[in-house]
């Protein structure tokens, strides 16, 4: 256990070394002066697609504080009243976010639709020097978010927001060269909408992890059965049962489960068993926080899953 243990740690100061939560602070400044910036240039320039963007940039701000204050909640001790500290924080954040993102993304549709019903003329240079700003604000905050994002639900949401906001300043850019060479100002609402789907799919894919891990449904990536095949070849197991597999967060993956042994063993057996076992989990399915039950002959019901 102490090796997973130190493990476990390694992980998290290796993240922390290649990621810092000033860059959170940085970013969210960035973001909301680029709000600041569109949306003057939107109302001068006529843009609907500039003026989404700064309502996508204005929540990406918003998201990025959300993210931060999550950061640090996480970081907290445990106490007697929150034995697993407050790593779920990070995981509400995600929430949080993504349920924002696919609200902005319906905004942007009805948007879309209306100015398409509704052509209005645009001043193309404001529009594509302002969201060139944009791309080149949001491009830096992509690349101060992308070492966390590796490691962290509540950081990839916030870097899909600034993603999507870098691709949304790209598209807003050759929209305006399209509408200023060729005057084809259908292409602003098109471009809203387009980057409308993309953020819808990003949103529903982060919340749907989210959920996954609040509801503390089995991780997709682990195969119980699998798990229940490879512990039960120990020659001293006859059988593992009540078996219960869940994440806190992204990192921290937690098993429970009964141990049946083929015969009566003395505690320091069963410590080496419940070692090997525990070994076992973790590097062959990432398993690093476990509760064991040794026991002999004592479960009536021995199925791998419990019913109520």
């Amino acid at each position: 256990m102490k090796s997973i243990e130190k493990k476990r740690k390694m992980d998290s100061n290796h993240m922390n070394h290649h990621f810092r939560e000033e860059n959170l602070i940085i970013i969210m400044v960035l973001n909301f002066i680029i709000t600041l910036v569109e949306v003057i240039g939107g109302l001068l320039s006529g843009s609907l697609s500039l003026l989404s963007d700064a309502l996508h940039n204005f929540s990406d701000g918003i998201s990025i504080m959300v993210s931060f204050i999550a950061l640090r909640l996480s970081k907290r001790e445990n106490t007697l009243k929150n034995t697993f500290g407050y790593k779920r924080a990070e995981i509400l954040a995600a929430l949080f976010n993504s349920s924002f993102l696919i609200i902005i993304a319906f905004f942007l549709f009805k948007e879309a639709y209306l100015r398409i019903q509704n052509p209005q003329n645009i001043e193309s240079k404001i529009m594509i020097t302002v969201a060139f700003v944009g791309l080149v604000a949001n491009t830096v905050s992509v690349f101060l978010l992308k070492s966390g994002s590796k490691d962290n639900i509540n950081i990839r949401s916030a870097y899909v927001h600034l993603f999507s906001d870098s691709l949304s300043s790209l598209g807003v850019i050759i929209g305006g060269i399209l509408i200023y060479c060729f005057n084809i100002t259908i292409i602003d609402p098109i471009l809203t909408f387009i980057i409308g789907v993309y953020v819808l799919k990003e949103g529903f894919d982060i919340l749907k992890q989210s959920i996954n891990i609040l509801m503390e449904k089995t991780p997709v990536q682990i195969n119980i059965l699998k798990i229940k095949e490879v512990v039960e070849k120990i020659p001293e197991v006859d059988n593992l049962h009540h078996v219960h597999i869940w994440q806190a967060n992204d990192k921290e993956f937690l098993f429970e489960g009964h141990i049946d042994v083929r015969q009566d063993i003395n505690l320091s057996k069963a410590e080496e068993l419940r070692s090997n076992i525990n070994s076992i989990l973790f590097n062959e399915f990432g398993i690093n926080h476990t509760t064991l039950q040794i026991e002999y002959n004592c479960c009536k019901d021995k199925e791998i899953i419990k019913n109520r």
